[in-house]
């Protein structure tokens, strides 16, 4: 078995026990949190009786350890994550009909960051100290400062009320995903620009880029064949963190825009105190994040074999 494969099934292996340390920890928080989630469901105005009856029927009344038993075997062994205590439709389901606009977004956004971030961040490392390089950079610290919730409400103020072009909430078609996949794209172009400028100004001073400069070489080929191939590795790094909080973040982006994702879907049962729908989408949401994480992994071996021996 070569030394890629090894690694990359010891990698798939670590995800488990992550995912069930995540379990157990969104359980305990959510055991742990103060006040009654039954009184969110029958009402302030309920009986005693009323709320032990919710309770025993939720299997609230009973220790810790026997609920947590409880929902790590129906979690991890019959794949049933419950049923939601406010709307009593399948949490499961619901987190499937979501996940795709979630996914969509992120992906979408994660593309389009690095589209325009790593262009972006080569051009100002190859015109360092020039307007270019100026302008690249302040660029970044602008979009990196700008807090996501106040850009996509002024592009929904300047492009769906002013102008009128795009839609200001829902998916009907796909220009209800332009605004939204921008305002979560902005933060992530800001990081990636400077990551990929940091890289390659490491890089290209190097004495083999000289060398090839001095073989005659166009520019091009010695920017994107040699200096961008070698200076991928912490760009894949900081593009795998983005893709996991992109998709983690998407929350503020759904709810500004009435997207039906996992994000307002989480969102609503934390206002509601509705534990199955928080411990469904967390879950889901973590697992998302260790498949980043493995993925970027995987990338660092695909650019460059030998680091599969120094990441065991």
């Amino acid at each position: 078995m070569s030394s890629m494969l090894k690694f990359i099934i010891k990698r798939v292996l670590w995800v488990i026990p992550v995912i069930i340390c995540v379990s157990i920890l969104i359980f305990t928080i959510m055991y742990l949190t103060p006040g009654d989630p039954v009184l969110q469901i029958v009402g302030t105005n309920s009986t005693p009786e009323q709320l032990a009856a919710v309770r025993s029927e939720l299997g609230l009344d009973q220790p810790y350890l026997i609920q947590l038993k409880n929902y790590l075997i129906n979690t991890f062994i019959r794949f049933d994550f419950g049923t939601s205590w406010m709307t009593n439709q399948s949490v499961l389901a619901q987190i499937q009909a979501r996940l795709p606009y979630t996914l969509l977004i992120g992906l979408l956004s994660v593309l389009v960051a690095i589209a325009v971030g790593i262009p972006l961040g080569i051009m100002a490392a190859t015109n360092q100290y020039n307007w270019k390089d100026s302008l690249a950079i302040f660029l970044s610290l602008f979009c990196v400062s700008m807090p996501q919730f106040w850009f996509a409400l002024i592009l929904v103020v300047v492009f769906a009320v002013q102008l009128g072009v795009l839609p200001a909430v829902g998916i009907r078609t796909w220009t209800g995903y332009v605004l939204p996949v921008i305002s979560t794209a902005v933060g992530a172009i800001a990081n990636i620009a400077r990551q990929t400028r940091s890289s390659m100004l490491e890089v290209i001073s190097q004495d083999y880029i000289t060398t090839a400069r001095a073989k005659g070489q166009k520019e091009r080929n010695v920017i994107y064949r040699h200096a961008l191939r070698n200076a991928l590795n912490p760009i894949i790094t900081i593009v795998g963190g983005i893709v996991a909080g992109v998709l983690g973040g998407t929350m503020v982006t759904e709810q500004i825009f009435s997207i039906p994702g996992i994000g307002s879907y989480l969102l609503t049962a934390v206002s509601a105190r509705d534990y199955p729908v928080i411990r469904g989408s967390v879950l889901v949401i973590s697992v998302m994040f260790c498949i980043c994480m493995l993925l970027v992994d995987i990338l660092y071996v695909i650019v460059n074999p030998r680091m599969a021996s120094e990441l065991r």
